[in-house]
């Protein structure tokens, strides 16, 4: 029976989501629960399993398609099912299609199964050969597929539009011989090492260029498909180490294949990976020595000055969230500094101990406990405004989220009743949070609720900012970085010194109609008090 699956909801409020990748092909074989795609979302990013235990039979998405939710993506082959009753749409597509009775045909009724074949129209390929078809213009009905079950490959399409790979090699080998090295762009895939006398320099490949290979790897590189492709096949865990890496898995020379289509091992990508440091090490050397390197851009290909890029996914939603904020609350931010000498001394006592119990103690947990004392004693700063009801909405829980910069943009995950845990339990959640965030593995409901936030400008070396309202909250927080300054200490018999002391910057910004200037000094004052005294946070 053949199984139709649909885009799940994969988060409440969500009604769509961006297919980002496929981790099967159609033949290949999925047990329940498998992952099968990878889909973001405004909020995350997601693991789509699969339904059933069964055969990949058609995927009807294409990678970097943005699909509504109840969307048909993947259909399966399940043995030892029973024909559902068809659906709606489907029992008005046969009925559309004209009925054969003779015996035999697919349409009749002791028609057997195995003489039944799919309409002339019906095309097997996965989503890269369909974009290359379109591209060249050619009717996939009129190609012969070569790979298992009919299934239409790259080297069929190539074929079919008189490209073959063979023929595209030569030409660039011819190319190669024929055009000096000085004509050859830097990151150009004819800017390849001829041999290990050469003395040529590789470039390592930009992002979105074609790397050279190895001389070692080019011929089994190019007999099943050169580096710089649209879509590549890899497993899960291979793409994380290439983002770990920091190299596009898309521009990995491929030695293996699946169906016809290039597949990267971990190998390859680590391979590649060592390539490129070896290469710009090389660049240095030769830098040093007073050669010219090229010094091709990273993001724009040669002759282009500008590149355009979808604005969807997380970075829409940021977006669309900040100038909510901006355009509904008006901001107000109150700057400070705050003496924490003592904070950094009570943190490097307690840090050994949480080291211990697996617990890497930052500064953020004290922070978090010192806003919520100072929460407590300004309720207006933990209020929100009902505006649908004209109402001000005062709250006695306290979830922090803690502002995080990702690879996609900015998260703020939650960490829930923070004035009822400790600062272990506080560090531990959060660390795990915050994590998850980068990995785009946490989900929608770590990424709701909050009553206030807390973002830290210090971690990339900022002082003082202006950071914009999570609206609806009354307000945030922002964190500077801790640096040593002369301050003036005064002792217990009134004798006053300069010393060196470590000083953190705060900047709070506040919703206007809720929060008076007086209100947000009064609360900055609070929490100041809490961080040059962490031993207060003790009665908390």
């Amino acid at each position: 029976m053949v199984r139709e699956f649909e885009l799940p909801d994969v988060g409440e409020g969500v009604a769509e989501g961006e297919l980002v990748s496929w981790l099967v092909d159609a033949g290949d074989e999925v047990s329940e629960d498998q992952p099968v795609a990878e889909v973001e979302t405004d909020k995350a990013l997601v693991e789509v399993p699969a339904p059933v235990d069964g055969t990949v039979r058609e995927l009807h998405v294409e990678e970097g398609e943005v699909v509504p939710v109840g969307t048909v993506i993947i259909s399966f082959d399940v043995a030892g099912e029973t024909e559902a009753e068809p659906t709606e749409a489907a029992a008005e597509t046969e009925a559309s299609e004209p009925v054969d009775d003779t015996a035999g045909s697919p349409g009749a009724t002791g028609a057997e199964a195995e003489d039944v074949t799919p309409p002339d129209d019906r095309v097997f390929a996965p989503p890269r050969v369909r974009r290359m078809a379109r591209e060249e213009g050619l009717d996939l009905s009129q190609v012969q597929g070569s790979g298992p079950g009919g299934r239409i490959t790259t080297a069929d399409v190539q074929a079919a539009t008189g490209d073959s790979a063979g023929a595209a090699t030569d030409q660039t080998q011819s190319q190669s011989a024929e055009a000096p090295e000085s004509d050859a762009e830097p990151g150009d895939s004819r800017s390849t090492s001829t041999g290990a006398d050469s003395g040529v320099v590789e470039e390592p490949a930009a992002e979105g260029e074609t790397p050279a290979p190895s001389p070692q790897r080019t011929e089994a590189t190019t007999q099943i498909e050169s580096a710089d492709r649209e879509t590549t096949l890899a497993a899960p865990a291979t793409r994380r180490i290439a983002e770990e890496e920091g190299v596009d898995i898309d521009a990995v020379p491929a030695t293996d294949e699946r169906d016809g289509e290039a597949f990267v091992t971990p190998e390859a990508v680590r391979e590649y990976a060592e390539a490129q440091r070896q290469a710009q090490e090389a660049d240095r050397e030769a830098v040093e020595a007073g050669e010219p390197v090229g010094t091709k851009g990273t993001e724009f290909e040669p002759g282009e000055r500008e590149r355009r890029e979808p604005f969807r996914g997380v970075r829409k939603t940021i977006a669309e969230a900040m100038v909510e904020s901006k355009y509904s609350a008006p901001h107000v931010t109150h700057h400070d500094e705050v003496d924490v000498t003592a904070l950094v001394d009570a943190r490097e006592t307690l840090k050994s101990r949480a080291e211990e119990k697996g617990i890497r103690l930052t500064y953020m947990p004290f922070i978090m406990k010192a806003v919520v004392a100072a929460l407590k004693e300004y309720p207006e700063m933990n209020a929100v405004i009902d505006e649908e009801n004209d109402e001000i909405v005062y709250r006695d829980y306290y979830n922090i989220g803690v502002a995080t910069a990702t690879d996609v943009g900015l998260m703020v995950p939650v960490v829930d009743d923070a004035d009822r845990k400790g600062l272990l339990q506080l560090s531990s959640e959060m660390n795990e949070l915050v994590q998850t965030a980068r990995d785009r593995t946490i989900s929608p409901e770590d990424l709701r609720g909050s009553t206030f936030t807390i973002t830290n400008v210090g971690g990339i070396g900022g002082e003082y900012a202006t950071p914009i309202i999570n609206y609806p909250e009354a307000g945030i927080l922002a964190i500077g970085e801790i640096k040593r300054k002369p301050r003036v200490v005064t002792d217990a018999d009134g004798t006053e010194s300069i010393e060196p002391r470590s000083v953190m910057t705060l900047s709070l910004s506040f919703d206007h109609r809720l929060v008076d200037g007086a209100v947000g000094a009064r609360f900055t004052n609070t929490v100041m008090e809490y961080l040059e005294q962490p031993d207060l946070l003790l009665l908390e």
